[in-house]
């Protein structure tokens, strides 16, 4: 199975077993079992590695003391042979309830006093949470062995394990947080919001070494890995950045060790508190454990997604150092105490970005004074207006707000994304390349009609302070309005025509040869509206537009073959994507009707295919592109889900592009066979709905559910064929026999085409099995090319049709708007009701009828 399907069956597994127990606290047993097993693997790794073989493994036990100490001081905690994931899962091991626990108490016993603190009370969510998994011991031993199993087909090896269990750990945080409705906030940011507030963090830090982030209500802890991945892609070392979070509920904070641990980091690297970030502020000072005490914190970033509009105790805070400067939130309201919180410890050179609803932007009071001070003293850097329903349980409209400890600027960034998204089920979603245009505006301070305003903080001094988006950028979509000389007398409005303007600057020539002057102020159609696409497609400017849009992506394909497949050793995946997009937007950088974000779209859809498969290619080799696996679905047996082989599958490349590539003729040979298997279908349906309902009732023939009896039809086609031999006469094509026989027919060749088929089908399988296998490395790299290169550079051939077409609809939009004047209806109206009072004048009928069509008569004729 990949990742995906991993996960998918985790997710499908633990629906099925997590009965009464909510989606949300389910979370906590599973992702607790996931953490064990990978602790319980990388001690098994390491010990390997120091040359324990598996017999010595056997051994390890607590009482070995110099082991547990040696262990102790690498991983900073020690697991005893019995108490291993995989001695669990052995079938020669009697597993019980028991044993978990016994394990979960031998763990907290033996960790390490320099990692007490990141791994004390990590398991408490889930040792507390074993009675819930069934009523009897009994119940409990059988629910959590099916949980064991379940997990243990996580593969936790080399650099594809982290990935892999990164992955699925992310899936499903995002897959309880969807099911668990307004709860889900507490704990998970969704990965879109958190990448864009990582890459604009990390662009800012990209010229220093080494980084110190923190995140004072970390949840998950998902903020913070996505700084760290984004920050590695400036080269940067994983290791140079330290990890500080704070949590306020215990199981959330152990999420976020747990997540941060299984990333690979450093435990050295991570220092984490379960406190109230508003009540017990860093420094954190622990007299019975000095060294254990953290010094006062000033870090290079802070991320956060609070709780909104919490209520929080202000009393005898107005001495705090991180109020006194600005003020105290309001006691119903602590969304400024979490913001002034993170901008407090910042160095004066660092930023920070904080989720808070839109209020923060508007609301008077004390909030009205703390945002008038922040703005005043130069902190508040950047506004991003959210899309609503963003978040999952709740649809309150939210912004990201980036704030600095000093600026060179004063001005204020106002950027309005609410428009920028997809719909995704009941939520909307940030596509990559709505993150992708958001970070260069920030980046950029880029001032784009509809999108982002550059504000002077003279000009929100007269708004009083208040930063309402929709003050600043107007994103709405323009009022339809209508021209009332045109409506009247025809004609189409130059002004209207001046709206297209982006395409006039790129094609001048063409305005003149769609439209003709027919006033000062207004202009008609230059030509037939049926041959708009016409005159647009043929016109020399657009042609030029086409050759240079074509020129410049020539030699595109050979560069990305150069750089992925040739150099596919080499490259460095969580950078290669940014060196690429740049290389995009360098050919596109001369064409202003290009949207560029959605070109850059189409080549991170690609990228997400092309950096599996090179994660796999470097990580297993090049011989992975030759390797197939079996192809395993879920089947029901004995009334049980159960993996089964069917078939086999490429490993990286698929079967259905070396059958295109490699073995088409037997492709097309089997696609003939199942193209006229469909059209004996389709014949034998036509032959059934001629019949009449006397005819389908006869002896001689019965419908079965899927049209014909088989049996039947041909037991008729027989005595008919017998018949028409005996009396020398031949039915005719219309009759009732004759549609049985030639229905007999049908049914005959369709018995005889579908066992040929299937057996077509599988020599197919087969050979491509033995073909994929056998490939030449030229052979895979022509397959790469066309899995990886061809659809990214079709789909940015298609850009150029996409403006002309648009165009075109736009167009012929306008002569549409304004062809019939409102005169000509009104004489249509006018003719149509003295047609229809001539009409009415020749009826007749009694004396009540003929009163009655007279008024209307009289009314149509307007007196």
């Amino acid at each position: 199975m990949n990742k995906q399907q991993l996960a998918a069956k985790i997710w499908e597994s633990a629906n099925q077993m997590r009965s009464k127990i909510e989606a949300n606290e389910y979370k906590d047993y599973i992702l607790g079992f996931i953490f064990y097993k990978y602790l319980s693997d990388q001690l098994v790794q390491f010990v390997s590695k120091e040359g324990m073989t598996p017999d010595d493994i056997k051994l390890l036990t607590e009482t070995d003391t110099d082991t547990v100490k040696f262990v102790q001081d690498n991983l900073g905690y020690f697991i005893a042979y019995d108490n291993l994931f995989s001695t669990w899962i052995d079938p020669k091991y009697p597993f019980d309830e028991s044993n978990v626990r016994d394990a979960l108490s031998a763990f907290s016993r033996l960790i390490s006093p320099t990692y007490k603190k990141l791994f004390e009370g990590i398991f408490t969510t889930l040792e507390t949470g074993l009675s819930k998994l069934g009523e009897s011991a009994g119940k409990r031993t059988k629910a959590i062995s099916d949980l064991l199993q379940l997990i243990k087909s996580i593969p936790m090896n080399a650099n594809q394990g982290y990935d892999v269990l990164g992955y699925i750990y992310e899936y499903l945080i995002e897959k309880f947080a969807a099911n668990a409705g307004k709860k889900a906030g507490e704990f998970y940011t969704p990965h879109e919001v958190s990448v864009l507030m990582s890459n604009i963090i990390a662009h800012e830090l990209k010229h220093k070494n080494t980084i110190k982030i923190y995140d004072p209500t970390s949840g998950s802890g998902s903020l913070l890995i996505n700084i760290g991945e984004a920050f590695q892609k400036y080269g940067k070392n994983k290791d140079s950045i330290t990890y500080y979070a704070q949590e306020l509920k215990a199981n959330t904070y152990n999420l976020t060790r747990m997540n941060l641990i299984m990333r690979g980091i450093k435990a050295s690297n991570i220092k984490t508190r379960n406190a109230d970030t508003l009540e017990e502020d860093w420094p954190y000072v622990d007299d019975s454990d000095p060294q254990g005490s953290y010094d006062p914190l000033h870090v290079d970033a802070v991320v956060s997604n609070p709780p909104y509009s919490q209520s929080w105790d202000p009393s005898f805070k107005e001495s705090d150092p991180r109020y006194s400067r600005f003020g105290l939130a309001p006691k119903t309201k602590a969304d400024f105490a979490f913001l002034l919180h993170d901008l407090y410890h910042l160095k004066p050179d660092g930023i920070m970005t904080i989720v808070l609803p839109h209020g923060v932007l508007f609301r008077g009071g004390e909030e009205g004074e703390i945002r008038k001070q922040l703005i005043e003293q130069n902190h508040i850097d950047t506004i991003i207006g959210l899309p609503a329903n963003i978040f999952f349980g709740t649809g309150i409209p939210t912004v990201i707000l980036v704030l600095k400890q000093k600026r060179q600027n004063t001005d204020v960034l106002v950027i309005d994304a609410s428009k920028h998204f997809i719909k995704e089920g009941k939520n909307n979603k940030l596509q990559i390349s709505d993150i992708k245009r958001i970070t260069d505006a920030v980046i950029n301070r880029e001032s784009i009609d509809k999108f982002s305003q550059l504000v002077s903080k003279d000009t929100i001094r007269a708004n009083d302070f208040n930063l309402n988006i929709p003050r600043y950028v107007d994103s709405s979509e323009a009022t339809p309005n209508w021209d009332l000389h045109a409506t009247m007398l025809g004609g189409i409005p130059n002004s209207e025509i001046a709206e297209l303007q982006h395409y006039w600057q790129t094609f001048p020539a063409l305005r003149n040869k769609l439209f003709a002057a027919k006033s000062a102020a207004y202009s008609e159609l230059a030509i037939d509206k049926k041959d708009v696409n016409v005159t647009i497609v043929q016109h020399p400017q657009v042609l030029a537009f086409i050759d240079a849009y074509n020129q410049a992506f020539n030699g595109f394909d050979t560069y990305l073959q150069t750089q992925l497949i040739e150099n596919w050793q080499s490259v460095k995946r969580n950078q290669c994507e940014s060196a690429l997009s740049a290389e995009l937007f360098n050919r596109l950088a001369s064409n202003n009707l290009i949207d560029k974000y959605q070109a850059y779209q189409f080549l991170s859809d690609q990228w997400q295919i092309i950096s599996a498969d090179l994660e796999m290619m470097q990580t297993e080799g090049f011989s992975a592109t030759k390797q197939v696996d079996p192809n395993m679905v879920i089947k029901k047996k004995n009334g049980q889900d159960t993996d089964v082989q069917d078939g086999w599958k490429g490993h990286i490349l698929p079967f259905d592009l070396v059958q295109k590539t490699y073995l088409n003729d037997a492709l097309q040979a089997l696609a003939e066979k199942e193209t006229r298997l469909a059209e004996i279908a389709s014949l034998l349906e036509e032959i059934l709905e001629s019949l009449t309902e006397e005819e389908k009732e006869q002896d001689t023939i019965k419908e079965s559910q899927d049209g014909f009896a088989n049996t039947e039809v041909s037991k008729a086609a027989k005595n008919f064929l017998k018949e028409q031999k005996e009396s020398k006469i031949k039915f005719v094509e219309e009759s009732y026999e004759h549609k049985i026989i030639q229905a007999s027919r049908l049914i005959d060749e369709e018995k005889t085409l579908k066992k040929t088929v299937k057996d077509a089908a599988i020599e197919l399988h087969l050979t491509t099995k033995t073909t994929l296998e056998s490939l030449t490395d030229e052979q895979v790299n022509n397959l790469l090319c066309l899995k990886w290169i061809t659809p990214l550079c079709s789909e940015l051939a298609t850009m150029p049709n996409v403006i002309i077409n648009q165009l075109t609809t736009q167009v012929q939009a306008l002569a549409d708007k304004y062809a019939v004047t409102y005169s000509q209806i009104a004489n249509e109206i006018k003719t149509t009701e003295q047609e229809l009072a001539q009409m009415i004048g020749e009826l007749t009928g009694n004396e009540f009828d003929m009163q009655g069509l007279d008024e209307l008569a009289s009314l149509l004729k307007g007196k």
